[in-house]
Parts: C-alpha cells; structure tokens; sequence
C-alpha cells in the first residue's frame, strides 16, 4: 500500500515543516484525507459526531475549507443531498477561503455564507465564515455586526474572538503602546465576562501580541520581539502572569485550538524572559507549532519559533 499524501497537497520535502491547521485533531485529519480523495462521506460523519460543539466544528470546517479541491467536492456532496446545511456550510467557508486567497469572487462567498446560515439558523460557523472575510475586506461596522452575530449564536466562541482582537489592534497605531487602547479594553472584557475555565482567559496575551504586530509593522517597535520591551512592561508581565496562572489551573487540552493559545503563551513567555515557564509550554506544544505569532511581524515563522524552542529547552 502506497503512504498517503503530504498534508495541504504539499510535497513531500516540504510536508515534513507544513503547519498542519488541523493541529492535534487526528479524526480531522483523517477525513480531511478521505476528503481529497472525494470521499466526502467521511466528512458527513465527522461534522455530525461534532454536534453542536461549535469551536471544534469551526475549527474542523475551516481546517477542511483550506484544502484547494474542498470546494469541488462539498458541490458533489450538495448535489447528492441538496438540503445537508454541514454541505452548505462546508461549500461556504471552501468559498471564503477562496475569495480570500483570489481565486473567487467575495460576493459569492457572501452568498454562500448566507445560504448556509439560512439553512442552519443556530449555527455560528456561517457567520464566522463571513467574519473571516469581512475582517480582511469589509469595513470596522460590518466586522462588529458580524462578530454580534457569531457571539449571539455562541457566545465564547474561540476563533470569533481571536479574528476581532486582530481586527481591533490595527486602530490607532500612532498611539503607540498605549495600555488604555480598545483592544485591551475588549480582550480583558471578554476574558472577565467568559466562564473560569473558559480559553478566552488568554485573550488580552492574544491582544499584546497583535498590537506588537500593528507596532512593528508601522515601525514604531523594533522587528525583533524579544529585543521590543513590548513584553516587559508592568501591564504586560501582570497580563501575562495571569493568563500563565490560568494555564497551570485550568489547562484545556480538550479544547480544539488549545495549541494555538500554548503558542500564544509559550511566545509570549519567550519575550518577556521566563525561560522556565516557556520551557514547560514548548512541552506541551510539541510538534504543534502554529504560524502566529511567531511569525510576527514579518518573520520566518519556522525559524523564529525553532530558536525561541531550542534557546529555551537548550537543544540543537
């Protein structure tokens, strides 16, 4: 028997450093498998063992829309059972990530989204695919309506959150480090108003790493983090202890894209000089290393998270 195919559709050599999105979802990744072979089945049964767990079905359903022929084949799988919304949904969010990379046009992706939120009416991902979109090329009110919607549906919703600190910390960058600006103001929020055990707890290290990505781009902070100060001011040390602290009390490695925060962290922990605790992170993450925010802010996102690991855990 043949192995499969490298992840993505990449080849091989390049396969053995391509971020997975799938992270450490290994029934994803093999329906996204069985997918790319137009056993689109597969991925029938994987969104309805999902249910209603709507960060694990947006992870899951953005996971498969990156895949360059899910497009084609959530068509086929429409075509064999016109009313299926997880078809509908899937069709939408291939779409959006089309529109995104160029290759389709955004008001079709609109109008999928729009078909597939009609079908699925409690269902956030619809919006979140709109999200996704719209906080790329719409403007500020349409991503807030947008966020309303997702949350309305699902109110600690993971990715939704993520997409709106990024959106929110490209306000303003000529007010510089400000520790009033809206995007702490809104990642604290967020954090306070979701339940204890709830991952939205690491949202305001979320925040500081995309201001920092604002900053740098704009050239008011250095291109290297580490030599920024941006992690080591009075703010950002009680920020990102308590978001540590959270760590160490609730860590949810159930979660879906609990090894997204862990990167999030363990960069976080890096920059600020806490080799011990970054160390215990990098553990955790293992091979799911995540392209933000070691790519910020426009960095090679493979080497700067190897040396920020090796430095750290005293590798080669």
């Amino acid at each position: 028997m043949s192995p499969p195919p490298p992840p993505l559709g990449r080849g091989r050599k390049r396969a053995a450093q391509a971020f997975d999105a799938a992270l450490d979802d290994a029934e994803l990744v093999a329906a996204r498998a069985a997918l790319a072979q137009g056993r689109w089945t597969a991925v029938r049964g994987l969104l309805v063992e999902t249910g209603d767990d709507w960060d694990r079905r947006g992870h899951r359903v953005t996971t498969l829309a990156q895949e360059s022929s899910t497009q084609a084949w959530a068509r086929d799988w429409l075509v064999a059972e016109p009313e299926s919304g997880d078809a509908s949904v899937l069709l939408a969010l291939a779409t959006v990530q089309r529109a995104l990379n160029g290759k389709d046009k955004p008001a079709r992706a609109r109008e999928a989204c729009r078909v597939a939120a009609e079908l699925l009416p409690a269902d956030p991902t619809p919006w979140l695919g709109l999200l996704m979109l719209e906080r790329v090329l719409g403007g500020e009110q349409e991503v807030v309506q947008l966020f309303d919607e997702v949350r309305h549906r699902y109110a600690d919703h993971h990715h939704a959150h993520h997409l709106m600190v990024a959106r929110l910390a490209e306000r303003r960058p000529e007010a510089g480090q400000d520790p009033l600006h809206e995007v702490y103001d809104f990642a604290t929020w967020s954090a306070e108003q979701a339940p204890a055990d709830s991952p939205l707890a690491i949202l305001p290290v979320v925040a500081h790493a995309e201001r920092y990505r604002v900053l740098a781009a704009a050239g008011i902070e250095p291109a290297d983090p580490v030599a920024s100060g941006h992690w080591v001011g009075r703010r950002a040390r009680q920020v990102m202890k308590a978001a540590f602290d959270w760590w160490l009390e609730w860590e949810r490695d159930d979660h879906p894209r609990s090894q997204i925060d862990l990167n999030f962290l363990a960069h976080a922990k890096f920059c600020e000089g806490r080799g011990a605790e970054a160390a215990a992170l990098f553990h955790r993450i293992g091979p799911y290393a995540t392209p933000v925010p070691w790519s910020y802010p426009d960095r090679d996102p493979h080497k700067a998270f190897r040396a920020a690991r090796d430095s750290v855990l005293g590798t080669v």
